[in-house]
């Protein structure tokens, strides 16, 4: 086994946090997982992890070994890139996290059609609508929905998403159509609450005569997983703030209606997000401009006036 295998092996085991996990990424199997890494401390002669039956945590040794092995293997990532012919014969895995409805319905189709193209490249998508990490996490893209915290990462903008209100007929019929964001608090509407880490309370940006405003909103029901709240709303729990293009098929067919047509969502801004080192990885490049060109269109046709 090569000591730049051990040394790949050992910083996806860092960056998940689990010998299982990083076995299943790198597609071998825990025992070789294990072994890697056991070679790797032997030639060493340090302990990289502490084990034990429920966790797995980096000692000192490991935290050091881990940025100069991450540097090594950008090294070699860059060397190689230096002689391949990148349009013809870009190889290697890319890992892209998406939110789950964006990586749902706008980017995993597009990835068959990638790898045809680029037979090589293995990508390794991971579908959360939580806030993810790119160093720690070992990802090289990012597709997200909003404003990013980070500003030592670089961004590239794809489009203003239009985004909706909706709740089904039964809800409707039910509670009342509220006409504006001053209606969803004052008659004490049900509403359907996404989850981030760390939020305290939930916000609903809206455009009203004045411009934009924040209205605070309540509900009984939140998840951090997007399609669930889709699936609440359709099943007339209550009123779901939600980009268009995760919704159209349901208000065209009339299982979703729009509420609050008078102060409608601020659209929200989708982009990807990256480091400038990655930026230069040809497999990165390849896939972010084969995506972007697809998705492009297809997020800005999507209007409320569509559904």
């Amino acid at each position: 086994m090569s000591y730049l295998d051990n040394i790949r092996t050992f910083v996806r085991v860092y960056e998940l946090g689990s010998m299982s996990a990083a076995g299943r990424d790198l597609r071998i199997s825990p025992a070789v997982t294990s072994s890697r890494i056991s070679q790797l401390e032997e030639h060493l002669s340090v302990r990289l992890f502490q084990r034990t039956t429920r966790s797995l945590t980096p000692t000192e040794q490991g935290k050091a070994f881990y940025g100069g092995a991450s540097e090594i293997l950008a090294a070699v990532e860059n060397a190689e890139a230096q002689v391949i012919n990148i349009t013809d014969n870009p190889r290697g895995s890319l890992y892209v996290a998406a939110p789950l409805g964006v990586g749902r319905r706008l980017i995993a189709p597009l990835v068959p059609g990638f790898i045809s193209e680029y037979p090589q490249i293995k990508v390794r998508l991971r579908l959360t609508d939580r806030k993810v990490d790119l160093t720690t996490e070992g990802l090289d893209l990012a597709f997200f929905l909003g404003q990013p915290e980070d500003s030592d990462l670089r961004i590239r903008k794809i489009a203003d998403v239009a985004r909706i209100l909706c709740a089904s007929p039964a809800y409707v019929a039910a509670r009342g159509n509220p006409a504006s964001g001053d209606d969803l608090l004052a008659q004490g509407h049900e509403c359907l609450n996404l989850r981030f880490p760390g939020a305290t309370e939930f916000q609903w940006r809206l455009q009203t005569p004045e411009g934009p405003k924040r209205f605070p909103v309540t509900g009984r029901y939140e998840s951090d997983d997007g399609d669930v709240l889709t699936d609440w709303a359709l099943a007339g729990t209550g009123i779901a703030l939600k980009p268009v293009f995760e919704v159209a098929a349901h208000v065209r067919a009339g299982r979703l209606v729009e509420v609050a047509r008078r102060t409608p969502p601020v659209a929200i801004q989708m982009a990807c997000l990256f480091t400038h080192r990655r930026r230069q990885d040809p497999k990165t490049r390849l896939f972010m401009e084969y995506v972007i060109a697809r998705i492009t269109q297809a997020v800005r046709d999507s209007t409320i006036t569509d559904c």
